[in-house]
């Protein structure tokens, strides 16, 4: 099996948040940034990879996304402080030789 992940994005003005799941990270924060992900993302300018988890296998990732999915604004955000207090963007350094529209946000 392969590896999973469970993402959250946010847009600049950090008002909204959108939980993903994933088998490769880099491509689907690739795809948010270029405005190429979900419908939602798209409308609301999600592009800031705020938090991420690893997992063995995709399940788990999934079971972990429906989880999260289920949880109080309030406890997201807990989460996500608790990993990335000053709220930077985790993929901002990834994709410094791709083109540069991916890094405008």
């Amino acid at each position: 099996m392969s590896k999973g992940y469970v993402f959250m994005m946010c847009n600049k003005g950090l008002t909204t948040v959108y939980t993903g799941v994933t088998n490769n990270l880099e491509r689907r924060v690739v795809e948010h940034k270029l405005g190429k992900g979900s419908t939602f993302t798209t409308n609301y300018k999600l592009s800031i990879l705020i938090y991420y988890e690893e997992y063995g296998c995709i399940n788990e990732a999934i079971a972990r996304e429906k989880q999260l999915k289920n949880w109080h604004r309030d406890w997201e955000w807990s989460l996500i402080k608790s990993e990335n207090p000053e709220l930077k963007d985790l993929s901002e350094d990834w994709y410094e030789k791709l083109d540069p529209e991916i890094n405008s946000g």
